[in-house]
């Protein structure tokens, strides 16, 4: 069983949910892993603090010209939709860092002239925090493609027990690489304009991808009726509303998980953590 957390935006509380509902899953005995794909920016690791036992590269192949074989064709150059080779009068440049991996430029090369070398993009850790498994992906400082650390984070998560995917926030290629083919995606909003207009964003996103999807509202005592109204009318079920509560913002200012140090909070999420438990033995039966 694959959940997804997702945002519309950030700071609505994401992160906080899914590395809460994971510790409270693996804490009832259900064989549960967290995995972060914000590699942009990864933060579930602060909360729970595991140990990283294993880490792994992640690469691309770009091209590599052999000059010698080269006869300046051009056909690479035309066929590179993301400029990331210039075909000059005497040679062709390659800008490593704006090449995404396609391969375009191998297959159409006449003279055999293009290998394909690996560049490390990113990194996959895994570890564990207690019982509760740990995957996380870090993209490489000053690298713009997050999606290849994105689908080798997917390709780690294990076979078995309950998986809590942290996405990124927005709706951009990293969400729809972690989202794709999860089992339910959970998004977490907040009753404000802001929060009503990304939600639109994001839920017309799951929807094209034909994923089913439920609203939690964080801070749901602030702000507008927009975002339930907005539920109400296109038929989205609001599975949990969390009110403010300073003692969580100053728990997540510590690197502290609520779940564990505010009273009450972990009472809260456990209609989350039946839901996810339902859904699982539903999809066990079929």
């Amino acid at each position: 069983m694959k959940v997804a957390i997702a945002s519309g935006k950030g700071g609505t509380g994401k992160t906080t949910l899914a590395t809460g509902l994971a510790h409270l899953l693996a804490a009832k005995d259900h064989l549960t892993t967290y995995v972060d794909c914000d590699v942009e920016e990864p933060n579930g690791h602060i909360f729970l603090r595991p140990g990283i036992e294993r880490s792994e590269d992640v690469s691309i192949p770009v091209p590599a010209i052999d000059q010698e074989l080269c006869t300046n064709c051009g056909r690479c150059c035309e066929i590179c939709r993301f400029n990331a080779l210039a075909c000059l009068p005497e040679k062709v440049m390659v800008f490593p860092s704006l090449c995404h991996g396609c391969g375009g430029c191998t297959l159409v090369c006449p003279e055999g002239a293009i290998t394909e070398v690996p560049r490390v993009v990113g990194v996959v850790e895994r570890g564990s925090a207690g019982e509760l498994g740990f995957v996380q992906g870090r993209l490489a400082v000053g690298e713009a493609m997050a999606t290849p650390v994105i689908r080798a984070v997917k390709k780690a998560i294990p076979t078995e027990g309950v998986v809590i995917l942290d996405a990124p926030p927005g709706t951009s290629c990293p969400v729809v690489e972690t989202i794709r083919g999860v089992d339910w995606v959970v998004m977490v909003t907040e009753p404000t304009p802001f929060g009503l207009n990304d939600l639109k964003l994001a839920v017309g996103a799951v929807r094209k991808l034909g994923l089913t999807t439920s609203i939690v509202i964080n801070r749901s005592d602030v702000g507008n009726s927009g975002v339930e109204d907005y539920c109400r009318e296109e038929g989205l079920d609001v599975i949990l509303k969390i009110p403010h509560s300073r003692s969580v913002a100053e728990a997540y200012a510590r690197g502290e998980m609520p779940v564990v140090t505010v009273p009450g909070y972990a009472d809260m999420l456990e209609t989350l953590a039946g839901a996810v438990l339902t859904r699982t033995r539903e999809a066990e039966k079929r």
